[in-house]
C-alpha cells in the first residue's frame, strides 16, 4: 500500500472544484515548452496540458555540467531546464512525471524550484534520483528539504502557494558509456479545495467495461519484503501491472528471472522491484510507477500522474479504452464491498461503469485473482478518492488508445 496520507482521512475534504493543471515540457528544444491557457471549470482555473512527444537524447541541446562523483563512479553530466511555467493560480502541490531510458549505470535527477507572484524564488529541491534498474543506482525520492517554505513529501512538492515553477533535469553517464534519454517530463500542479462537492452524475461510459487482467497483491503476501514490505503492500505496482497487462505490455520474462519457478504472477514481483523507492522504502511512489509504465507502453504511449476532477473524467478515459489507476483511503464502513475494511492509502484500477453509473474496479487487495473485480458505489468511491488524494490518478496509455480531449486540461 501507499504511504500514510499527510492528513487524517476525516479532515481532508477535497472536491470536484479541485484546482489542478498538468503541463508537458518539450525536452531539448531551445525555449522549452509551449504556453498555458487558463479556463474556468467547476469554479476552478486549470491549465492546459500541452503534448509534445518528440524524443531527445543527451547531450543534444542540453548544457554540459561538471563531472559528478556518485555511487562510487564518476559521471559526466548534462542539464536541461524548463522555462518558467505559470498554471494560472497559486498552487500548493506539484507532482512531476517523466519518461526516460537509463542504460547501464546512467541515471537522471529531477529538481524543481518555484516563484511567488512577487518574484521571490525558492531554492532548487530534488524530487527524485531515478534509474530504470537497481543494480548500480538505488532510485530514491529527494527527502524533505524544508528550507524555504517548500518541502518534498515522497512524490509531492508542497508549497504555501506559488505562482510559477521550473523543472530541471540532470542526466548522468560514465564517460564512454551510453547516456540517458529523457523522452517526456510533465508537472501537475494543484490547489486543493477545503470541502467536497456533490457526487458527479454519470455521463459517458455507462455499461462500458475494459478487459483488464485481474491480479491480487495478496497472493504475494510475505514475498520479497525487501521491496516495500511484500505483496500485502503492493497495491500500486499490482495496479500498474494490471494496466500494462491490458495493453499487452507486461514486464518481460527477463525482468523476473530471479523469481522462483511456479511463483504466481511473477510480473507483479518484477513491477514491485522496479518501482521501489529506496528513500521512502515502498512501492507506492506515484511517478516511479508511471516512469516504469512509460518504458513499457512504447514510444507513442505515455504514463503520467495527474488529478481528475471527479468520476466524469475517469469515464472519459474509460470510454477511450484507458483504465486509470486511482489513489484513495477509507475508514471502516466508507467503501461497501471492499476486500479490506479500511486503508490509509490504497490504489486500484477503474475498469468500467455499470449502466447506472456505479464503478467497476479491479481491486488488488482481494485475497485471490478471482475476487479482484468489484463494483463500488459511485458516491462512496468518489468521496474516498477525492477526500484522500484530491483525485490523484495514473494515466497510462499506448498508441492504440490515444487520450481523449481533456475538458479541464488535466491530461
Amino acid at each position: 500500500m501507499r504511504r500514510l496520507f499527510p492528513h487524517p482521512v476525516v479532515s481532508l475534504a477535497l472536491a470536484a472544484c479541485l484546482v489542478a493543471g498538468a503541463f508537458t515540457l518539450a525536452l531539448g528544444r531551445p525555449g522549452g515548452a509551449a504556453g498555458t491557457e487558463s479556463r474556468a471549470v467547476n469554479a476552478a482555473a486549470v491549465s492546459d496540458r500541452q503534448i509534445d512527444l518528440e524524443r531527445f537524447a543527451v547531450p543534444g541541446p542540453w548544457k554540459p555540467a561538471k563531472a559528478r562523483a556518485k555511487y562510487g563512479r564518476t559521471y559526466e553530466t548534462a542539464r536541461w531546464k524548463s522555462p518558467w511555467v505559470s498554471p494560472g493560480f497559486d498552487f500548493t502541490e506539484l507532482v512531476a512525471s517523466w519518461s526516460a531510458r537509463t542504460p547501464g549505470s546512467s541515471w537522471i535527477e529531477i529538481e524543481v524550484r518555484g516563484r511567488s507572484a512577487g518574484g521571490a524564488k525558492t531554492s532548487w529541491d530534488v524530487l527524485a534520483r531515478w534509474a530504470a534498474k537497481d543494480k548500480v543506482v538505488k532510485r530514491r525520492s529527494g527527502g524533505t528539504q524544508a528550507d524555504d517554505g517548500t518541502r518534498v513529501v515522497t512524490d509531492t512538492w508542497k508549497t504555501a502557494g506559488l505562482a510559477s515553477y521550473r523543472l530541471r533535469i540532470a542526466a548522468h553517464h560514465e564517460r564512454g558509456r551510453k547516456a540517458p534519454r529523457v523522452d517526456l517530463a510533465t508537472a501537475m500542479t494543484s490547489r486543493l479545495p477545503a470541502t467536497a462537492g456533490p457526487t458527479s452524475a454519470p455521463v459517458a461510459a455507462r455499461g462500458v467495461e475494459l478487459a483488464v487482467p485481474r491480479y491480487s497483491q495478496m497472493i504475494h503476501s510475505g514475498h520479497y519484503p525487501q521491496w516495500g514490505g511484500g505483496g500485502e503492500a503492493w497495491c500500486s505496482p499490482t495496479s500498474t501491472a494490471m494496466v500494462l497487462g491490458y495493453y499487452g505490455r507486461p514486464p518481460g520474462a527477463g525482468s523476473y528471472g530471479w523469481v522462483p519457478a511456479g511463483h504466481p504472477d511473477p510480473w507483479v514481483d518484477a513491477t514491485a522491484r522496479l518501482t521501489y523507492d529506496h528513500a521512502y522504502r515502498g512501492t507506492g511512489n506515484w511517478p516511479f510507477n508511471t516512469a516504469y509504465a512509460a518504458r513499457r507502453v512504447g514510444a507513442s504511449g505515455e504514463a503520467f500522474v495527474t488529478r481528475l476532477r471527479d468520476l466524469t473524467d475517469a469515464e472519459l478515459l474509460v470510454q477511450a479504452g484507458i483504465p486509470p489507476v486511482i489513489s484513495l483511503a477509507f475508514a471502516r464502513g466508507e467503501l461497501s464491498g471492499a476486500p479490506i475494511s479500511s486503508s490509509n492509502g490504497h490504489l486500484l484500477v477503474i475498469v468500467g461503469f455499470t449502466a447506472t453509473g456505479d464503478v467497476i474496479v479491479n481491486d488488488p487487495a482481494a485475497p485471490g485473482n478471482d475476487g479482484v473485480r468489484r463494483v463500488y458505489s459511485r458516491a462512496q468511491l468518489e468521496r474516498v478518492w477525492l477526500q484522500a488524494s484530491g483525485g490523484a490518478a495514473y494515466v497510462i496509455h499506448d498508441a492504440a488508445h490515444p487520450l481523449p480531449p481533456a475538458p479541464a486540461g488535466n491530461w
